[in-house]
Parts: structure tokens; C-alpha cells; sequence
């Protein structure tokens, strides 16, 4: 009832404040029906506060997210549903759902009433263009009676978590340059075409099975051989995503770093659907093993990822040499100095075969004409750099589409044309 009596509205508090001074008027004027009046608008007041307080506590919440895990620009739908625990119907409820500011204003739902026992369900829509881990809730019910002098609100501690992963756009299937490099007793081979006379053989060792020995091959080389353990050829790769403050600009969602995130997390699953053993090393220090958890491992880590002003490209080979084995190595990077191009060309020592999408992201701002003219030496400097140290370079502008780039990773002889043509090009124009 105490409870009850704090919730009155600045209505149910009016009346009381009428009562009074009607009871004070019928005391002065002796009249004993303005008495009844006052006696009246003092009860209505109270019997809001105790049916309103009686239902306070029996109400039960359940939130779900349809689903937990959405890109960048998609919807979720969030289903509310409440159950009235007690013997006695409630007033109207009014729900209000907490939510971060990004995924839009809280929702406002009106229940006019819940039987004994009675349960209901509201839905409501969030959506969100800026990646990240947003909390949904608490929920907030706001318990009136018909006549609005009482009012209640209650707070349920639950909480749901509402993953907005970078958008994964599909991509061409291409021969990737190093997509044979791995580990394993075998090498990856084509097909046998003249039958079992081209199984792959080794010498004998002590404790193989005698099962395992190719006859035919131990006559042709006088020692006993025999045939080698079907093993998996592991594909590697690993994505390194820049994350250098000063390498990027623009900002929301059409940022370039934001395009660099989308290409990371749509070339990572990929590579992984292509059976690549895929690693994701970001500048913060980030090592994430795909095989361990797979792609929502991946895409969770890509939804919190942000730049920092810390990170140096040296920190970034620190982190990707730390497990350094060979492979394809596909990098998204953003604008890069002629220094910082023949430090990154040292990922080439280990006989790695290097991808790079060099991000120009000077396009990404309004530009006076010298200026522009200044960014665009730079850029192709660092290209020609990478180019002249055997990386695969790619460049990106504001508006590509990674799908429409993604040809130019793979292999052929027009792939290596087109990267002895922008060396050329390069190098007329830093003269």
C-alpha cells in the first residue's frame, strides 16, 4: 500500500488535494453532501493505490531475439512476453524497452489488461548501421489503473545481447595464389591417371605395416617401399585487417575502415567455405583461430574491432609473424607511406604469398585538386613498393565493390599482366 500511495499520479494526488479541501469547505459550510464529495474523490485515490500495489509484484518477463547475430543494416525482432503470476487481473501496462542509442528510440507497447494467470506477447522491430554489441533491456512496466490516479513502474533485471556483425557480401570463386602451401605428409597432387602404378610411395620405415607395401614400386627401385597415409592438405591463410587511426578516414558507416571490415569478414568466410585453415590477426593484438569457433567467432570479433591510435604496420607484423607459416596472406590495408610499404614487404621473407587491398583512403574526403594530386603519388609509391617486393597489390577506391576486386587476387597469366602494367604505371609517374 506504500508503494501504492508514492505511485500516485499528479491526477490521483489532485483528487486527494479536492477531497481535502472539499472535506474543509463541508466542515466550514456545514454541509453534510459536499462531505460525501470529499469522502468520495479521497477513496477513488486510494483503492488506484492498493489494486495498483496488489499486482506489483506477480509479473513475469521474457525476452527473445529473433536472432541474436544480424549484419550491419538488417532487423531484428524483439518478443516481450509477460504473464500475470496472480489471482487478480491487472490495470493497463504500459512497456518500455531500454536501448542503446543506436539501434533506434525505445519502444513504447500499451497492454490494456492481463487476466489471473494470463500471459501476452508483444513484438517490436531494432535495427542498427554501426557494428557492434548492443544490450536489450531491462524492460520497464509502468502499471496504472483505468483511471490513471496510480501509477507503478517496475524494472525486470534481465537483459538480452544483440550482435551487429560487418555485412558479408559473397564472393567469385577464384584460384587463389598459395592455395596448395600447407602442412602434411603429402604434397596436393592431381588425379592418378594410369591407375595404382601412380600412388605416392615412400621408403620403408621401421613399424610400417606390410599392408602398406607397393610391390610394383619395390621392384622398380630394388627397396621396399610403401604407400603414404592419406593426410589433408591444409590450405592456410591468414587476413590481417588494419586497424591504424591515421591509416583511415571518414566516419559512420561509410567510413574506410568500415569497407575494410566488410572485406575482412566477407574474405575470411570465404576462404573458410573454400576449406582454408583461416587466421584473422587485427592490430589490437587480435589472433583469432576460424577453426576454433568458425565463422561467429570471427564475425563477433569483426563487430567490436576499432582503430586505434597506437597500432603501427610494425605491430601488425609482430602479430602475423608470430605464427608465421607459410601461406596466403591477404591484407586490407589503408593508406600506407613509402616506409611503412618496405616494412610490410618483409612478409615475404617466409616464402608467403601476399595479397594486399590497398585502401586509398584520402578518397574518402573532399579534396582540394593539389591535394589530391599529392595523395595519389603517395598511394602509388606504396603500391609500386609492395609490387616490387612480390605482393599481389589491389587497389581500392571510395565506392568498389569487393566482389568486382576479388578476380584480381587469383591466379593467371592476366593477373600478373595486370601488375607488370601498374608497376609500369607506377613507376612513369614517380619519375
Amino acid at each position: 500500500m506504500r508503494d501504492g500511495l508514492r505511485g500516485l499520479t499528479t491526477r490521483g494526488r489532485s483528487f486527494l488535494a479536492a477531497a481535502v479541501a472539499a472535506a474543509i469547505s463541508a466542515g466550514i459550510l456545514g454541509e453534510k453532501d459536499l462531505l460525501r464529495v470529499a469522502v468520495l474523490l479521497a477513496v477513488l485515490p486510494l483503492l488506484a493505490a492498493f489494486y495498483v500495489g496488489r499486482s506489483r509484484y506477480k509479473l513475469a518477463c521474457h525476452r527473445s531475439l529473433e536472432p541474436h547475430r544480424v549484419p550491419v543494416g538488417a532487423s531484428a525482432r524483439v518478443v516481450l512476453r509477460l504473464q500475470n503470476m496472480s489471482r487478480l487481473p491487472t490495470g493497463t501496462l504500459l512497456l518500455e524497452d531500454r536501448l542503446p542509442y543506436a539501434l533506434g528510440s525505445r519502444p513504447r507497447v500499451v497492454l490494456e489488461r492481463l487476466g489471473a494467470h494470463q500471459a501476452s506477447s508483444v513484438a517490436y522491430t531494432v535495427r542498427a548501421d554501426v557494428r557492434g554489441r548492443y544490450e536489450v533491456g531491462p524492460l520497464v512496466v509502468r502499471l496504472t489503473d483505468p483511471f490513471g490516479l496510480c501509477e507503478l513502474t517496475r524494472a525486470f533485471p534481465g537483459t538480452d545481447r544483440l550482435t551487429v556483425i560487418p555485412q558479408v557480401v559473397p564472393l567469385p570463386s577464384v584460384r587463389l595464389p598459395g592455395e596448395y602451401t600447407g602442412s602434411g605428409e603429402s604434397r596436393a597432387r592431381s588425379v592418378a591417371v594410369h591407375g595404382e602404378d601412380d600412388a605416392a610411395t615412400r621408403e620403408y620405415r621401421r613399424g610400417d605395416d606390410l599392408r602398406r607395401v607397393h610391390w610394383k614400386s619395390t621392384a622398380r627401385t630394388g627397396e621396399l617401399m610403401v604407400r603414404r597415409e592419406e593426410q589433408p592438405w591444409e590450405s592456410r591463410a591468414t587476413v590481417v585487417l588494419d586497424t591504424r587511426a591515421y591509416g583511415h578516414h571518414g566516419d559512420g558507416p561509410t567510413a574506410s575502415f568500415e569497407w575494410a571490415v566488410s572485406g575482412a569478414a566477407s574474405i575470411a568466410v570465404h576462404l573458410r567455405q573454400a576449406g582454408y585453415k583461416l587466421r584473422l590477426v587485427t592490430g589490437g593484438g587480435a589472433d583469432v583461430d576460424a577453426g576454433e569457433g568458425g565463422d561467429g567467432l570471427l564475425l563477433d570479433h569483426l563487430a567490436e574491432v576499432r582503430l586505434d591510435q597506437r597500432v603501427e604496420i610494425t605491430t601488425l607484423m609482430q602479430h602475423v609473424r608470430q605464427r608465421a607459416d607459410g601461406g596466403l596472406v591477404i591484407g586490407l590495408f589503408g593508406s600506407l607511406s613509402t616506409a611503412e610499404a618496405e616494412l610490410l614487404a618483409g612478409l615475404r621473407a617466409n616464402n608467403a604469398t601476399c595479397v594486399c587491398f590497398l585502401l586509398d583512403s584520402s578518397a574518402w574526403l573532399n579534396l582540394p585538386a593539389h591535394a589530391r594530386a599529392e595523395a595519389d603519388q603517395a598511394h602509388d609509391a606504396a603500391a609500386l613498393v609492395l609490387l616490387q617486393a612480390g605482393w599481389r597489390v589491389i587497389g581500392v577506391d571510395h565506392g568498389a565493390r569487393l566482389p568486382a576486386l576479388w578476380p584480381q587476387a587469383g591466379r593467371g597469366s592476366q593477373g600478373f599482366a595486370l601488375r607488370a602494367a601498374m608497376a609500369e604505371t607506377v613507376a612513369g609517374g614517380v619519375r
